[in-house]
């Protein structure tokens, strides 16, 4: 735990840096994971190694802790078949596009998660609000369709790859929100026992595991990666929201589309290999711009 020289505000700003750092480079990882695993597959390995992780640490550190399992909060199941649904929409997204296309389009996670405030705390909504939301749907109009000008062939995959992303970003949103209630009365980390172990026992059905036995040794270090990304970012994700109003976060986890693009630029760069080539236009950028703008725009709020 961080030392009580920060204050709430400065953890939870931290938590949401180090989630939103995570987060950025997290597209990329998961589009070198598909190339030989399924979206299930990759979905049910990060559930299962986060779940194995924390139910090993509990039941030798604080075993108490582990009958949150036994009997957990209806709206946890809820938001831990959200977040489930948002992992494996992201990542058949990402199958079907690009990292990149993916994250922009995931932005409406938190702008979703911005608009809760208005829709169920009956929040009052600023111009510059307004203004935020008018330029992400903007910006999402530009983006799709300049990007489905590029394309020549595979448009409907594109098509089922947005759909399936912005499916995503609403679970997503509907976690969160449940989340952020949540941690007022549970630690966060055990309240992730239930969100992880719940949709890695549900995707066990649907995984081929003869996939698993032609891995090589550096495509079981991406998953282990993937699965301790997702152990990190979710338990940093849940102090940022102890610590800090919803709204601080999301404007920190905006930033994943510009952590997203300055990597993919780096390593296209240096000519890796590996790297999924991106098909941007100015226009396109310029509307990918306007989707974070608006997003930062959409989720500040006057200090009270």
């Amino acid at each position: 735990m961080m030392s009580s020289r920060f204050s709430d505000s400065q953890k939870g700003i931290l938590f949401a840096l180090f989630t939103a750092l995570l987060w950025g480079f997290l597209p990329i990882i998961l589009k070198v994971s598909l190339k030989k695993l399924t979206p299930v597959a990759v979905t049910w390995f990060r559930f299962a190694l986060a779940s194995s992780v924390l139910i090993i640490f509990y039941f030798i550190r604080r075993p108490s802790s582990l009958r949150i399992m036994i009997r957990p909060p209806v709206m946890l199941i809820i938001a831990s078949v959200s977040l489930g649904l948002n992992y494996l929409g992201f990542i058949t997204g990402i199958h079907y596009t690009t990292p990149a296309i993916a994250e922009i389009f995931i932005q409406t996670g938190a702008i979703l998660l911005a608009l809760s405030g208005f829709i169920f705390f009956r929040e009052k909504a600023s111009l510059r609000q307004v203004i935020g939301i008018v330029m992400v749907f903007g910006g999402l109009t530009v983006f799709y369709r300049n990007q489905i000008i590029q394309l020549s062939h595979n448009i409907a995959k594109y098509q089922l790859g947005v759909l399936l992303t912005v499916a995503g970003g609403i679970m997503w949103a509907v976690y969160a929100i449940i989340q952020k209630q949540l941690v007022k009365k549970y630690p966060p980390m055990e309240l992730n026992l239930v969100l992880f172990t719940i949709p890695a026992i549900g995707f066990l059905p649907f995984v081929d595991f003869n996939q698993f036995n032609e891995l090589t040794p550096g495509m079981w270090g991406i998953l282990i990666i993937l699965g301790v990304n997702t152990l990190l970012a979710y338990g940093s994700l849940a102090f940022a929201l102890k610590y800090l109003e919803a709204n601080k976060v999301s404007i920190i986890i905006t930033l994943n589309p510009v952590i997203t693009f300055s990597a993919l630029a780096i390593l296209i760069a240096l000519e890796v290999s590996w790297v999924v080539r991106e098909n941007f236009t100015y226009i396109s950028i310029f509307g990918a711009a306007l989707v974070v703008a608006g997003a930062v725009l959409t989720v500040l709020r006057r200090s009270k």
